[in-house]
């Protein structure tokens, strides 16, 4: 048999690429069958890598630039311009300015975070003669709206004094107007897309604090701080600025970023695979496969919406392809991906670690772990299918 395999795979927050992880699987699977042809499709989603692997795709170029950083200290980012007919577009990621990766761990706290720095990221973008911008929304730091991106571009959030709110999504508590006179005003010629997780929500039981609160340091305290700051926020959206950001898919989006971009700057929020794959040729490939092979940090409940393994699987399956995914942990309710379309699932860790453990043999383990699945596919197509097979054999 001619193996064919497909490794789509995303990074892994803080440690591998995306592009690094398939890479490691590819080579995983050359350790078990030499001359398996592995075509690797790196995925982003709109986190850490997106601006890079848009730019690899499409052709173009990045620019490197200094920005402020999610906890006010400068920092190095980069957006890309891509090549191509039709306006001048400019491609950035969110987390490359306010990335939780951005954020020493003794200072994760989302209550005082800030997007500052994505604004600064689009001011630049502008400079470069953009006319249309891609923000790609994942692997945040911050839980503070957008509010900090607007700032950033010339929005005035007041409290009732008249004077500025600090930054962080603790000072939204204290908004009561927003005034947009002086935003940038090249921003009304710009079209700005926003490949983003529709499924997270700004507020409600599903908002964005209470989900992803606790990933980025928050404690119950915090939560219940940032449900009530960003209720506060949606209410003078709604009031100044006529959206209703409350429970918008969409508007959860990296800390609730999606709200500041789609109320303040007037983007679209897509789904981002509705984005990424204008670009990316997974669909062309799968027709040429009979394996796929997809992986990410973490494999749960919440897989199953917008993550990449479930969107992959989704694709697959139109091709009736099976597909396995590796997984740096196997969290709550892991056996709900099986009902995505993913036949399989791996742990790469070889035993318990520490966090720094796993993140320092990522790559290994994670080649290893490939290894391992197609022994244990090879061995599968041994076994015989009915007992007859056997007592034929041994005859």
């Amino acid at each position: 048999m001619t193996w064919t395999v497909v490794v789509a795979p995303s990074g892994f927050k803080e440690s591998l690429s995306a592009n690094q992880a398939a890479e490691a699987i590819g080579r995983g699977i050359r350790r078990s069958i030499p001359d398996a042809h592995v075509i690797n499709v790196p995925l982003v989603d709109g986190g850490e890598g997106f601006s890079e692997g848009i730019v690899a795709a499409v052709g173009g170029e990045l620019h490197a630039c200094t920005v402020t950083g999610p906890v006010g200290q400068p920092v190095q980012a980069h957006f890309g311009i891509l090549n191509g007919p039709g306006p001048c577009t400019a491609v950035l990621e969110m987390a490359a300015a306010a990335g939780l990766r951005l954020v020493p761990r003794d200072q994760r706290n989302p209550l005082l975070t800030t997007t500052y720095g994505v604004g600064e990221l689009i001011r630049q973008a502008l400079d470069a003669g953009a006319e249309r911008i891609l923000v790609g929304c994942g692997d945040s730091g911050t839980n503070d709206g957008g509010a900090g991106m607007a700032q950033a571009l010339g929005a005035r959030l007041l409290r009732a004094d008249g004077t500025p709110i600090g930054r962080g999504g603790v000072s939204l508590a204290e908004l009561d107007r927003i005034d947009m006179s002086e935003l940038d005003p090249r921003l009304k010629n710009v079209e700005i897309d926003v490949p983003c997780n529709i499924h997270n929500l700004l507020c409600g039981p599903k908002g964005v604090a209470r989900v992803f609160g606790p990933q980025k340091g928050a404690s119950d305290e915090d939560v219940a701080t940032l449900e009530q700051a960003l209720e506060c926020y949606a209410a003078v959206i709604a009031r100044d600025l006529g959206r209703d950001v409350r429970e918008m898919p969409g508007s959860g989006a990296s800390g609730g970023l999606g709200t500041g971009l789609y109320a303040m700057l007037g983007a679209k929020l897509y789904s981002r695979w509705d984005v990424v794959f204008r670009y990316l040729r997974l669909d062309e490939h799968l027709t040429t496969a009979n394996l796929v092979i997809t992986a990410e940090g973490s494999l749960d409940f919440q897989t199953p919406h917008g993550k990449v393994p479930a969107e992959v699987a989704r694709r697959a399956k139109a091709y009736q392809l099976p597909v396995v995914a590796i997984a740096g942990t196997l969290g709550r309710d892991v056996e709900v991906i099986l009902d995505s379309g993913i036949d399989a699932f791996e742990c790469m860790l070889p035993r318990p670690v520490s966090l720094e453990q796993a993140i320092a043999n990522a790559e290994q383990w994670l080649e290893d772990s490939a290894a391992r699945v197609m022994r244990q596919i090879l061995v599968g197509q041994k076994l015989p299918r009915r007992p007859q097979e056997v007592a034929d054999a041994a005859s």
